[in-house]
């Protein structure tokens, strides 16, 4: 039974009764609660996921009530920002705007324990003493989706995805020998193709000495590949976002690597039978395949802000770090729990039906440590550089060595002395 509509029940009941005879006494009004925003640049149907917390979050509070807006590029930050891991960089870069997460805890006398939080989740977002000046709540890491009924098409076993990318080559001839116009497709390119792939096979994507280095022989070969397949039309590039998720749900791609994240949502559309595998590696590399990358939204929060709303963003913090709320976000989203005990919930027996993706991701991300300092897909100047290298690959412009040794010099030259800086001291 829904107990929130029965207690709303209970309240109409209680405010519609015939008032009773005692004598009214005079009280206190009610103080107006904080109003706090919280900004955002999702599309419809995520804003109606984020719409729902929020409700949540103010019908069980009295003294805070929180509004969503649409975040305007230019704008001043609100109390509290939703920012997508593609903006991050520029986040950074105006990080004075911003007050860091550990001051509004201490400020508002809010306990953080950070120990809990998963350290593959905080990459990006820790000041040189490890302390976090946002908040990861929408993480996940590229897996790769395939369709079984295309697999059973072509003669495959629904049950056997490929494990290396020799033998997804394979899988990509016999589905497209069985009629299939997308055998593979990708979305998030930089993110996919590049970072992850990097760090999955141990390639660096950084020196020592913080230049960028992603043009080694591990990511040349792989291009090379996305280039054979492209002109064998084994690989169908849609476009720089997520635009090859909706050609996998939609039944017109056979296999997809793309976030952990999608699973919710493909698990909503019946029609679909589909499987979840790590991603490919490359079987002749040694030491592969290694671990993957986490990265998704975060929350940032405004400077400037009065002690109530400074309190007020900390009881909201404070609520989405709740293994209540990481346990709900973890089913409607299929997110990365940050906290310990919410991957143990997530993992239990109870929830494993639910989350056909989550131990996949759990098992890439706890692979051999390769986490490069420079990630392309956080810093949109450079994942822009990158991505055009890449479409004249894919538009048969350049071979895969000149696009990548491209996309290095120009990603080079505009690399900002902050990040260079930050990558020796990490290193």
């Amino acid at each position: 039974m829904n107990l929130s509509f029965l207690f709303m029940a209970m309240g109409g009941l209680i405010l519609t009764a015939p008032a009773i005879s005692a004598p009214a006494r005079a009280s206190a009004p009610a103080a107006d609660p904080v109003q706090i925003e919280l900004s955002q640049q999702l599309d419809e149907e995520r804003a109606e996921r984020l719409e729902s917390l929020v409700e949540r979050f103010n019908s069980q509070q009295k003294n805070v009530h929180l509004k969503t807006v649409r975040r305007i590029d230019g704008d001043a930050p609100k109390q509290i920002n939703l920012v997508s891991f593609v903006d991050h960089a520029r986040f950074i870069t105006d990080k004075v705007k911003f007050k860091p997460l550990h001051d509004v805890m201490r400020e508002a006398k809010q306990p953080l324990d950070t120990s809990k939080l998963s350290p593959d989740l905080s990459h990006g977002l820790t000041d040189a003493k490890g302390r976090l000046y946002a908040l990861p709540v929408a993480y996940s890491t590229p897996v790769l989706y395939y369709n079984k009924a295309a697999f059973r098409k072509a003669g495959l076993s629904p049950e056997k995805p490929p494990k290396s990318w020799v033998e997804a080559q394979e899988v990509a001839g016999k589905l497209a020998d069985s009629g299939s116009r997308c055998p593979f497709t990708t979305s998030w390119p930089a993110w996919v193709l590049i970072d992850n792939m990097s760090a999955w096979n141990g390639a660096p994507v950084n020196d020592a000495k913080g230049n960028l280095a992603f043009n080694g022989l591990v990511q040349i070969k792989h291009v090379a590949m996305m280039a054979t397949w492209h002109k064998s039309k084994y690989f169908s590039y849609f476009g720089r976002r997520d635009e090859a998720d909706r050609r996998f749900a939609n039944g017109e791609c056979a296999m997809l690597t793309s976030t952990s994240s999608l699973n919710s949502a493909l698990a909503e559309n019946k029609s679909l039978e589909y499987g979840v595998s790590a991603l490919p590696y490359h079987d002749d590399v040694q030491g592969s395949p290694r671990n993957t990358l986490a990265d998704g939204a975060s929350l940032w929060f405004a400077n400037g802000m009065s002690p109530a709303e400074t309190k007020a963003v900390a009881e909201f913090i404070h609520y989405i770090m709740g293994p209540e709320m990481q346990i709900d976000l973890t089913l409607s989203g299929s997110f990365l729990p940050i906290t310990s005990v919410a991957r143990a919930a997530a993992s239990s027996k109870l929830l494993n039906e639910n989350l056909a993706g989550l131990k996949v991701a759990y098992v890439e991300l706890q692979g051999t440590v390769s986490s490069p300092t420079v990630r392309v897909a956080q810093d949109e100047k450079l994942r822009t550089i990158v991505e055009e290298e890449l479409e004249t690959v894919w538009a048969n412009k350049k071979p895969a060595k000149e696009a990548l040794d491209d996309a290095v010099s120009r990603g080079n030259a505009i690399m900002e002395p902050v990040q260079v800086a930050k990558v020796k001291r990490k290193k």
